[in-house]
C-alpha cells in the first residue's frame, strides 16, 4: 500500500516547492549551453554535463523521494548544487533573452531559495554535517 500522508515526506518536496526548483533547473539546462554555444561547443556541452549530470551523481541520502543517487554527500554540497543552477539560469537568461524575461528568470531564481528554506534546513541536520 501507498502511505500517501504528507507528514512523512521529506520538507521541500511538495509539488509547488519542487515546480519551482525544477522550472529553474530547466531553465539553466537548456539557457546555459544555449548561451554557450556561439563561444565555445566544447564547454557548452560541459555545462550541460554539468549541470545536469552532478545532481544526478551527488544527493545528500534521504533527500530524494525516488531513492538516493550513487554518491552520498553533505547537505551542505546538495544546497551549493542547487544553487549553481540558480546562478546559471540567472546568468543565461540575462545572456539571451530580452530584459523582461531575464527579469522574470531572475525573480524566479531569487524565489526559489525561500521556498527551499525548508529543505535546507533539513539537509543542513542530516546526519553527516
Amino acid at each position: 500500500m501507498i502511505d500517501t500522508n504528507t507528514t512523512t515526506r521529506q520538507p521541500g518536496h511538495d509539488n509547488l516547492r519542487g515546480g519551482l526548483r525544477f522550472t529553474t533547473e530547466l531553465i539553466a539546462w537548456v539557457a546555459t549551453p544555449w548561451a554557450l554555444w556561439p563561444y565555445s561547443i566544447p564547454l557548452a556541452i560541459g555545462a550541460v554535463v554539468l549541470l545536469i549530470g552532478l545532481p544526478s551523481l551527488f544527493s545528500t541520502p534521504g533527500d530524494r523521494p525516488g531513492g538516493d543517487s550513487p554518491v552520498a554527500v553533505p547537505g551542505t554540497v546538495t544546497i551549493l548544487l542547487v544553487l549553481i543552477q540558480l546562478v546559471a539560469a540567472t546568468a543565461a537568461a540575462w545572456a539571451l533573452w530580452p530584459t523582461r524575461t531575464a527579469a522574470t528568470v531572475t525573480l524566479l531564481c531569487l524565489i526559489v531559495p525561500f521556498s527551499e528554506l525548508p529543505r535546507w534546513r533539513h539537509l543542513m541536520s542530516a546526519t553527516g554535517q
